[in-house]
Formats: C-alpha cells, structure tokens, sequence
C-alpha cells in the first residue's frame, strides 16, 4: 500500500434487535457479508460469510451469533481485517436478513433494530431500518478497495422485499436497477 491514506483495517459490523414476546416465533436475523473479485466487483460473490460460516483465510468472522435477539448489547457482531484481505478482492458488500422460518416478517415488525458499523471506536455509521421498513432484508455497508489498496466505507441501506437470506446472498452486491 503506498501513500499517507492508510484505509480501513479492523471493522465491526454489529446488529441488535429486540426478542419476540413470549410465544411468539423468534425474531431470527443474520449479518451476511459477500466478497467480490476485483475483476467482476458486480458480479457473483466470490464467497459469503454468514451464520456457522467464515472466510476462507480468516479475515471475515462472525464472532457472535443470536437466533433470538435476547441479551445485552450487540447480539451479533461480524469482524473484517481488511488490512489482511486478498488484494484480488476488491469489494465487500455487508447486509441484514431476517429468518423467514415462521411465516413473513419484515424488519417494521422488529422492535429496536440497530445496525453500527464501526472501526475500534470510531463509528463510521449506524442504522436502525426505519427507511427499509417494508423488506425482509437489506443491505447496510459497502467496503471498496481504491487504487493505493486502502479500504474505504460507504453506507448502502437498500432494502430488498420477500428476499430469505439465500436469495438476498445472490442479490444483495448487484447494482439497484
């Protein structure tokens, strides 16, 4: 890497939600993180890192994993060393999906949903879903790799409608058309 910009090197993508109440189905939502080729950054995913899953170099880590929302703080957190990343990836693209298990819920039926994403201390940016109220799923960071190497962040909160997590997996880095 060449220059004075250093870039971003170890972030957090971090999810909180409320739990269901008491007899209702879980509120079950998971942090997806797809990583791109430099050669094809629109394309397919060249992998994807989500629930009981990790990069294969280790540099993407899901390193907390709720099915229910109940606990204190963040009840899941996924890791990025950039600073580690392949230089043939180019992009990572981080969303939100919510389990679909027990019939439609979009994130408006969520209680106290907050998406932080954050580098040490510094909070690069944070959302609640409030604009993408309607979707099963949506896509909350985008991480790019300019021409020095550093990474750099941009928030991308665009919701996607009666996406399961498999689907959103396939859509989630395209362009909006």
């Amino acid at each position: 890497m060449s220059g004075p910009n250093k870039g971003l090197a170890k972030t957090t993508v971090s999810l909180k939600w409320d739990a269901s109440p008491i007899g209702e189905p879980d509120h079950d939502l998971d942090i997806i993180a797809a990583t791109y080729l430099a050669d094809a950054p629109h394309g397919d995913p060249a992998y994807l890192v989500y629930f009981d899953s990790r990069s294969p170099d280790g540099t993407i880590t899901l390193s907390r994993d709720s099915h229910t929302g109940q606990g204190l703080g963040f009840d899941e957190v996924m890791v990025f060393e950039f600073q580690r990343l392949d230089p043939r990836y180019a992009r990572v693209v981080v969303g939100v999906a919510i389990q679909q298990r027990d019939g439609h819920k979009t994130f408006g039926q969520i209680p106290r949903t907050l998406v932080r994403i954050a580098e040490g201390y510094d909070e690069l940016g944070q959302d609640d879903f409030a604009s993408v109220s309607w979707a099963t799923a949506a896509t909350v960071a985008e991480f790019t790799r300019d021409e020095t190497g550093a990474w750099t962040f941009r928030k991308s909160v665009r919701g996607f409608d009666d996406a399961d997590p498999r689907t959103f997996a396939a859509l989630m880095g395209r362009p909006a058309a």
